[in-house]
């Protein structure tokens, strides 16, 4: 077995464990870690002697390396290349919010900036949705649990993360063991992210779903859905063969009732393909019964692999229309960040350079869809 990252959780309290080192001293080594980047261990102070010896046999400060750091024209949005042990990349992508830009009940929002972090959990994904660029680079790893954690380590240093969204490359569900065990890191001392301003998205992984409230209650989960009929999902989600559309419904009605918690819809805007008004209408009826909140994704072309139009913004508004004022399902639409340096959603893919227009500012953050009833 390799060196392994001290973000690594599980693998860091079994060591320490075996070692008779008390495991107290883990968020103390973490917190050192993270506001000094180049340290060695011995730098750290006040650990037990066989802690020092432990660490440098078993353990890297980081086993990840920020390769390149790109920011947007209006630097609202920062995208990091992470290159990872085994010489793989993966991206994960900085938003900043300003919440006094929006409005609650007709005035200013309170607060100020804030930041959140798209984190990738996987090099490439398997699912292949045709609207996604990552889905063209093929299925490569799992990243490990520190491998994800390393992602905020790094972003961290750039700007304080208030949310983390797992909405990078891959399927955070495909790699659930490794997920979890990211989540109760990044849930616990020194990171303290609440689990309510962690938000995990995925297609639809059946049997991952029925049992992601026991292992991390509290947690946001946002669905993939993109089509309101199983015929038009496996068309532009081909592993949506695997989990049909009615058995999703079921699980998400069983994750609602034990978790009493909103779930977010992820519906992209595809011209002439899923964002016709009666595709409005079919999506209202089958949200009818849940608390959701559906979130309405214009398309970012992704360069060559570009087969699909961005649907017009008088479709997109008449969409949000039909699901807000016939079926009274709260609907909003992503504004678009970090398009200029292919970090937007579905544009995050390695080696894959497109230029795109700057970005806007006034985007509303995961934490604003949460916090409101």
């Amino acid at each position: 077995m390799g060196v392994g990252s001290i973000f690594d959780g599980p693998d860091v309290r079994a060591e320490f464990e075996k070692a008779g080192i008390n495991t107290h001293f883990i968020p103390l080594i973490w917190k050192y870690v993270i506001k000094n980047p180049n340290c060695e261990w011995d730098d750290i102070p006040d650990l037990p002697s066989a802690a020092y010896s432990l660490l440098r046999s078993k353990f890297k400060t980081s086993t990840s390396s920020v390769d390149s750091v790109i920011n947007s024209n209006d630097g609202v949005t920062t995208k990091l290349l992470v290159k990872l042990q085994n010489g793989a990349f993966v991206e994960a992508v900085i938003m900043r919010y300003d919440t006094r830009l929006g409005k609650y009940c007709g005035k200013p929002r309170p607060g100020g900036p804030r930041s959140t972090l798209c984190i990738s959990s996987q090099v490439g994904c398997k699912m292949g949705c045709k609207f996604c660029a990552t889905g063209s680079m093929g299925f490569k790893n799992n990243l490990s649990s520190g491998e994800i954690v390393e992602q905020l380590v790094h972003a961290s240093r750039l700007s304080q993360i208030r949310n983390v969204v797992f909405m990078g490359m891959g399927e955070p569900l495909n790699n659930y063991s490794a997920l979890v065990e990211a989540v109760r890191v990044m849930s616990g001392v020194p990171f303290q992210l609440s689990p309510k301003r962690i938000t995990v998205s995925t297609v639809g992984i059946i049997h991952a779903i029925n049992k992601l409230h026991k292992d991390l209650p509290g947690l946001n989960l946002a669905v993939s859905l993109h089509a309101p009929v199983q015929d038009v999902r496996c068309q532009i989600m081909p592993a949506a063969r695997a989990f049909p559309l009615e058995k999703l419904m079921d699980s998400l009605q069983v994750y609602q009732k034990n978790s009493k918690q909103k779930i977010f819809i992820e519906y992209i805007m595809l011209d002439g393909v899923n964002d016709e008004e009666q595709h409005a209408h079919q999506l209202g009826k089958l949200l009818e019964t849940f608390d959701v909140v559906v979130n309405l994704i214009p398309f970012n072309p992704i360069g060559s692999l570009s087969h699909f139009r961005t649907s017009s913004e008088e479709k997109v508004l008449r969409f949000q229309k039909i699901l807000r004022g016939v079926n009274n399902i709260r609907t909003t639409v992503r504004k678009q960040m970090g398009q200029d340096i292919s970090g937007a959603c579905g544009q995050l893919v390695v080696n894959l350079p497109d230029e795109k227009k700057p970005t806007n500012l006034g985007v509303t953050d995961i934490e604003d869809l949460v916090s409101r009833r």
